[in-house]
C-alpha cells in the first residue's frame, strides 16, 4: 500500500474518532462546561451592578488594611449597553458597571492573560499525541501493569505519596500535566474510567497544596505578611499533610473499588520486553520530567519557559518514535485538537476575574468577607477566615494572588481576635486548596481536566464528597491549631 493511501486511512480514522467523540458528547446529559462558565461570567457582570464599587489603597500588589473606600458608581441602564472607552470625558474617579460589550471583550482579554497556560496545555496535548501514535504509551503501560500485576491497591497509594509530597514540599502542580494522560490511560487499560487516573494526580496535588509543608509558592508570600519566618510551623502542617493524605488515599481506594476494579478479575498483560524505540521514548519522558522538576524549581520557570521546554521534548520524542516528520506533525496537531475546547475554557474562566476587576467590585467582596471575621472568639474567627478564603478563591483562583490580597487584611484581624499567625496562614492554605479542587474558575484545574479529557460537571460530581470531608477535617484541624496556640 502506498504512503498516500496510508495517510488517507489515518486521516479517516482520526475523522471517525472526532465524529464519535462529538456524538458521545451530544448524547451526554451533562451540561457543557462552557455553558456553566458563560453563566458565571454573566453573573459576574450582574454583580458589578448590584455590588458597590470600591478599592483599597495598595503598596505594590499588597493592600493596605483599613484603607477601603466606596467609589461612586452610575447604575443607570445606559451603562448596560455602553462601549468601553467611549466615555473618555467621564470622571476617572467614578466607577461603572461592566456592560454587555465589556463582558464580551473580557473573553479575549481572559484568553490573552491566560495565553501562557493555554499554549502550554496545547503543546502537552500535542506531545502526547506523538507518544500515543508511536505506541510507546500503550507498551509502557502494559509493561508497568505486568510488573505490578495490575494491582491498583498498590499503585494508587504509592503514586499518591510521591505526587502529594512533590506538591507539599516543592510546590509542583503544572509539572504533573505530563503525568495525567498516562494515569488516565492506565485506568482505561484496567477497565475503569479516565476520571480515576485524573483523581489520583489531582487529589494528591490538592492534598499537597492544602498543607504546603515547605511549598514555596504560598508560604514565601503569606508568612512574611503576618510576620512569620518562611517555612516556619512545618511540623504541624506535616501532621495535617498525613491526615489529608490518609483520607485522600482511602477515598481513592473506595472509588477504585466502585469503578469495578477487583483483584479477583483476571487481566492479561503483555510480558514482552519493550522495543528499543519504545524504551528510548519512555526513558526520554522520565528523564524529561526529572529535568523539568529540577529546572522549574531551580530557575523558577513560568509558562513561556515551560512551553519552550515541552516543544523541545516533543521534538526529541518525535525523533525517537520512528515516525516520519509529517506523521509526527499530524500526530502533534491531533493531540492538540483533543484539548482545544478545554484550553478555551481556561480563557473564559479568567474572563470572570477580568469583569469583576473592571467593575471595581473585587475589593468590595474582599472587604465584606473579611468584615465577617473576628467576632465570637478565636475559634470562630479562624473558621470565619477559612470560609472567607473558600469564597474568595472562587474569584481569585491564583494562590499567590489570593495571598497578596487577603493576608495583609487577615493578619491584623487575627491579632485582634486572638488567632495565632500560623493558624491564619493555615486557614488561607485550607481555603485556597479546597476551592481549587472544585471551582470552574481555576485555570490549573481546567488544564488537568483538559489533558485527561474529563468534563468539569462529571469531575464535580465525583470529587464533591471528598471536598465535603476535607472541609470538615480542615475545620477540625483549625480548631486544634487555635487550642494548642499554633
Amino acid at each position: 500500500m502506498s504512503k498516500t493511501k496510508i495517510d488517507l486511512h489515518e486521516q479517516e480514522a482520526e475523522a471517525r474518532e472526532s465524529v464519535d467523540a462529538i456524538k458521545a458528547e451530544a448524547r451526554s446529559n451533562t451540561t457543557n462546561p462552557i455553558v456553566i462558565l458563560l453563566g458565571i461570567l454573566l453573573l459576574a457582570m450582574v454583580l458589578t451592578y448590584v455590588i458597590d464599587s470600591g478599592a483599597f489603597q495598595r503598596e505594590g500588589k499588597l493592600v493596605v488594611p483599613g484603607s477601603f473606600e466606596v467609589i461612586e458608581k452610575d447604575r443607570s441602564l445606559s451603562s448596560l449597553f455602553a462601549i468601553p472607552g467611549s466615555d473618555e470625558g467621564a470622571d476617572a474617579a467614578a466607577a461603572r458597571p461592566v456592560s454587555l460589550v465589556g463582558t464580551l471583550m473580557a473573553i479575549p482579554e481572559g484568553l490573552s492573560r491566560s495565553s501562557g497556560l493555554i499554549f502550554m496545555v496545547l503543546i502537552i496535548g500535542g506531545m502526547f499525541g506523538i507518544l500515543t501514535r508511536s505506541g510507546a504509551i500503550d507498551a509502557g503501560l502494559e509493561r508497568l501493569l505486568s510488573v505490578f500485576k495490575g494491582n491498583m491497591y498498590v499503585l494508587v497509594p504509592g503514586l499518591m505519596v510521591v505526587f502529594s509530597a512533590g506538591s507539599s514540599f516543592l510546590g509542583l502542580a503544572s509539572e504533573y500535566l505530563l503525568v495525567i494522560p498516562i494515569m488516565a490511560a492506565l485506568s482505561e487499560r484496567l477497565g475503569m474510567s479516565r476520571i480515576i487516573g485524573l483523581a489520583v494526580v489531582t487529589v494528591s496535588v490538592k492534598v499537597g497544596y492544602l498543607t504546603s509543608v515547605t511549598n514555596p509558592i504560598p508560604l514565601t508570600i503569606a508568612q512574611p505578611l503576618v510576620g512569620l519566618q518562611i517555612f516556619s510551623g512545618a511540623g504541624f502542617r506535616f501532621a495535617c499533610y498525613l491526615v489529608f493524605l490518609i483520607v485522600g488515599i482511602a477515598f481513592m481506594m473506595v472509588m477504585v473499588r466502585r469503578a469495578g476494579f477487583s483483584r479477583t478479575d483476571v487481566v492479561e498483560f503483555s510480558v514482552e520486553r519493550l522495543s528499543p524505540r519504545h524504551m528510548l521514548s519512555l526513558l526520554a519522558l522520565v528523564v524529561g520530567v526529572g529535568i523539568l522538576v529540577y529546572a522549574s524549581n531551580r530557575w523558577h520557570w513560568h509558562h513561556d519557559a515551560l512551553s519552550a521546554y515541552y516543544i523541545g521534548l516533543s521534538l526529541v520524542l518525535a525523533a525517537l518514535s520512528g515516525l516520519g516528520a509529517s506523521e509526527a506533525a499530524n500526530a502533534f496537531v491531533f493531540g492538540m485538537k483533543k484539548v482545544l475546547m478545554a484550553s478555551v475554557l481556561i480563557g473564559v474562566a479568567t474572563a470572570v476575574s477580568v469583569v469583576l476587576a473592571d467593575g471595581l467590585v473585587l475589593d468590595t467582596v474582599v472587604n465584606s468577607l473579611t468584615n465577617m471575621v473576628g467576632g465570637g472568639g478565636p475559634v470562630l474567627a479562624a473558621q470565619g477566615m477559612f470560609v472567607s478564603q473558600l469564597l474568595l478563591d472562587f474569584l481569585i483562583p491564583s494562590t499567590s494572588g489570593q495571598a497578596a490580597v487577603s493576608m495583609p487584611i487577615l493578619g491584623p484581624i487575627g491579632q485582634l481576635s486572638g488567632v495565632p499567625a500560623q493558624t491564619t496562614v493555615l486557614a488561607f492554605l485550607f481555603g485556597n486548596g479546597l476551592t481549587n479542587m472544585l471551582t470552574p474558575t481555576s485555570g490549573t484545574l481546567l488544564a488537568y481536566l483538559a489533558t485527561a479529557q474529563v468534563g468539569w460537571g462529571r469531575w464535580a460530581r465525583f470529587i464533591f464528597p471528598l471536598w465535603v470531608i476535607f472541609s470538615i477535617i480542615a475545620m477540625v484541624l483549625l480548631t486544634i491549631a487555635v487550642e494548642i496556640g499554633f
